[in-house]
């Protein structure tokens, strides 16, 4: 059997013997491993019968559980299209509040008997969890078993359990309006492509979304007015802000929430990618007699395409620019801003622009991350050799990544403060 892995290696790569992206089986195993995240720690926690989430009448656990998980508040967005397994619960009378932080993801429905969580998680990618209320008080969370793998694993998220923002033309109900386009949108997604089906409250100028208004099933716009929905600073009166945490749907919050999810997927992808590669390796290794080590061509190059799309991303070289000054509504800005850790000159990959686009700094935060820092090595190798490339080396590199020299010298600074081990081992030292 393993000759003919071998053979079948050898004559047609490796994605005709995986087939479609594999992570149920080894060396991924989604699913069988407990998981290392916020959530996991929680439910740790609960297994002490005296610990409990905080319960109150108005939301239930939504509250006190965002302050066990380190989840602002402030991050709330609301999405009422129908988008969730919660669809039946969910309209534009009901949204469906998300809430987040850097690892981990809330989803809430007034009067639901459940919590919707997620995490990203440094070895199985994104986990998905419900939480409920046991007869005799107590919160239960449960590991989902593959209902949200219906649609957190597929092309939209890089074709790993992963994450997505959808934007539709919803009808009145939060439906899709049938024959119309949908979209899954980043931070390179045109302004007018994106949230459609969810409320955004902030300015945003002459730029234009789809948010807070609904479709006739003809595909128009409901109601007469042209700029409908746009630079809303409160939700429309449909919705009964004094049942949700704030009276807002901030757009910087769903600006920093779609840079987010697309990052997450794409480490989740580099990280399985270069486990599955590598895997394939020590087995082919083992039956040719070979060092264990060894690393093949075809692995090298699958690892290096990989991690160029990351990379690329993560310097957000495709992110768009802002045509017009962003404002949010709520105090998300700047408490994200807060957030990251700083460098001895004060900056932070989490500081904001919001005026030409959306970060200060062109490097996605996430560098900062669990999910980042434990990559597996052949990946962060790679990825060292590949930033210093562009940050260090080859001043043509960086102009296709476009960073001028001052924000090449800036992200050197930064990043040698703040990710000094990652730095110190992987980006300086050369072969």
């Amino acid at each position: 059997m393993k000759y003919w892995l071998v053979l079948c290696l050898a004559l047609f790569g490796p994605a005709t013997v995986l087939g479609q992206f594999d992570y149920e089986n080894a060396p991924i195993c989604y699913g069988a491993a407990p998981g290392n995240n916020r959530i996991v720690r929680l439910m740790e926690q609960l297994e002490d019968e005296s610990f409990q989430i905080p319960w109150d009448d108005h939301t239930g656990f939504l509250r006190g559980l965002l302050q066990l998980l380190d989840i602002p508040q402030e991050s709330q967005t609301l999405v009422f299209s129908k988008t969730s397994f919660q669809l039946q619960k969910i309209s534009p009378s009901r949204p469906r509040a998300v809430y987040f932080n850097e690892d981990t993801y809330v989803g809430w429905v007034r009067d639901s008997e459940i919590i919707e969580l997620a995490s990203s998680d440094p070895g199985q990618g994104a986990l998905f969890y419900t939480l409920e209320r046991r007869k005799d008080g107590q919160a239960r969370i449960i590991l989902d078993r593959g209902q949200c793998l219906i649609c957190h694993s597929s092309t939209r998220t890089q074709g790993v359990p992963g994450f997505l923002v959808r934007s539709i033309y919803p009808n009145g109900s939060g439906h899709a309006v049938s024959g119309t386009s949908s979209y899954s949108t980043d931070d390179a997604s045109p302004f007018e492509q994106r949230w459609g089906g969810w409320y955004v409250t902030g300015h945003h100028g002459s730029m234009r979304h789809l948010g807070n208004i609904t479709y006739q099933e003809d595909g128009s716009q409901s109601g007469s007015k042209a700029d409908a929905g746009q630079n809303l600073t409160s939700l429309p009166r449909i919705v009964p802000v004094q049942k949700y945490l704030q009276p807002s749907s901030d757009i910087v919050a769903l600006m920093v929430l779609e840079h987010q999810i697309q990052m997450h997927n794409w480490l989740t992808r580099v990280g399985f990618e270069t486990r599955i590669a590598t895997h394939q390796d020590e087995t082919i290794n083992e039956a040719l007699g070979r060092e264990k080590s060894f690393q093949t061509e075809s692995t090298r190059r699958r690892i290096a395409t990989v991690v160029d799309k990351l990379v690329r991303y993560m310097l957000m070289v495709d992110a768009i620019e802002l045509s017009s000054p962003v404002e949010g509504t709520s105090a998300f800005a700047e408490e994200f801003s807060k957030r990251g850790r700083r460098d001895p000159k004060g900056r932070s990959l989490h500081e904001l622009d919001l005026k030409t686009r959306l970060f200060k700094y062109r490097c996605s935060y996430l560098i900062d991350s669990d999910c980042f820092q434990k990559l597996p090595e052949p990946a962060l190798k790679v990825i060292g050799a590949r930033l210093r490339e562009i940050l260090l080396d080859d001043a043509a590199g960086a102009k296709e990544f476009r960073l001028t020299d001052t924000e090449r010298r800036e992200l050197c600074e930064i990043l040698a403060e703040v990710q000094t081990p990652f730095w110190m081992t992987y980006v300086l030292p050369r072969e």
